[in-house]
Formats: structure tokens, sequence, C-alpha cells
């Protein structure tokens, strides 16, 4: 078993479907350990928040939208020496969490990245998303000179100890590639390891086209403009 407290940090709107089933499985994954689950909430207008605080989680209110801002307000908030993401969908395995934990530790990384292709059940990902994934992932590896298989998977295990070295700009769907690209253009010790993932449950609230488009100018930007040393 690690030393040390883990934080998981698990953005939500609108989530009371499955945001029990998340907390469930988080709880269950870390019995006996020390951590602590921040929800933070961007303005949801069902029981998400109540359900997730009778289930522990500390609930953070971030009015101000974004993927992005959810995930670095619950970065300055984290009092964790681990930080975990999920998505509160049930689309990520949340009983892995030991497992790449223990990983972290025994390969001392510094940063994994949960890769959702090679396990993805059926029907978690359409053609359509399949192929905006693989464009994006091209993208990045060529701009960066990265070699990821999964460029936009939402979860992810790190050390809080390399936060501040790492410039996250994105306030939006772009931080899921932001921040492999900070860790890995700043040196740390970056991993990516297979995880099941499932299919969604409850509202899709992923713009494809948007969302994508925004994700590639981002991209670009990033590299030609926002690259920070």
């Amino acid at each position: 078993m690690i030393k040390g407290r883990v934080s998981v940090i698990i953005p939500t709107m609108n989530e009371e479907e499955s945001i029990g089933e998340v907390m469930d499985a988080v709880n269950s994954a870390l019995n006996g350990m020390d951590y602590e689950v921040l929800v933070v909430d961007t303005n949801s207008k069902d029981r998400t928040r109540e359900i997730a605080a009778e289930k522990g989680a500390v609930i953070i209110n971030e009015p101000r939208r974004g993927y992005g801002r959810a995930y670095k307000t619950g970065f300055e908030r984290a009092t964790g020496d681990y930080i975990v993401t999920l998505d509160a969908d049930c689309t990520y395995p949340a009983e892995a969490i030991p497992d790449l934990l223990a990983t972290l530790e025994k390969e001392n990384l510094d940063f994994i990245s949960c890769e959702r292709m090679t396990k993805m059940e059926k029907g978690a990902m359409n053609a359509g998303h399949r192929f905006g994934n693989w464009v994006l992932k091209v993208t990045m590896n060529i701009l960066f000179h990265m070699k990821f298989r999964d460029s936009q998977t939402g979860m992810w295990v790190f050390r809080r100890s390399i936060l501040p070295k790492l410039n996250l700009t994105s306030d939006g769907m772009a931080l899921s590639e932001e921040i492999k690209i900070e860790a890995h253009i700043k040196g740390f010790r970056v991993k990516e390891i297979p995880i099941v993932y499932r299919p969604r449950k409850g509202e899709v609230k992923l713009n494809s086209w948007g969302d994508g488009t925004a994700n590639l100018k981002f991209l670009l930007w990033k590299r030609f403009k926002g690259m920070k040393k």
C-alpha cells in the first residue's frame, strides 16, 4: 500500500444518475487508505451535490463553467500527495486506482495517463468520436514529439508535487491534452497504461464537432504561441 494521502477529483454537472455509483466505487477501492474525494460542481440543477456529499465527498461549488476550470479549481483545493481524476459518468474504472498508484510508486513515475482505446467496451465511443480522437492524438504527437495512444483521456494519476511546474492555461476540454503535453515537455516521468473504458451513464455533454475543433485549435496555439519554459 502506498504511503500518503490521495485526492480524487471529480468534476460534475447534473450527474445525479451516476455520481452515487462512482462514489461507491471510489470508496470501495480506497477503503483503508487516507483519501479525500473532491467533487467540483459547476452549478448542477439536480441532486448531484447532495448525493455526493451523502457518500463522503467534499463539495466545491465552481460557478465558472469549463472542464479545465473545474479541474484547476480541484487542484487548488487538493491536499493529497497523489491526485487521481475521474469523470462522474461511470466510464472510468475507479477500482483500478490502487493498482495505478502502486505502479506510480513501483516504477518511480510522476504522471500516469490512462489510455482508453485498447480496452474500450462496446458502445463506449462511436466511430465519429474515435476518428476525432485519432486526429487529435496524431496532431499532438507530431507537434510535441510524443508517442501517446490517447490524447483525450480524462483519467490521470500523478504526484501533486509536479503541479507548480505545469503551465495549465485551458479552462475547457483542451486541459485533457494540455496536462499531458506539460508533463512531457517539462521532463517528468510519464507513462500510458491501458484501462477499461465503459459506456457512460446519463446525458452526453460532449459537443463532438465544437469540442474537437476547439481542441485542435488549442494544440496549434499551444505549440506556436503558448509554450512556456
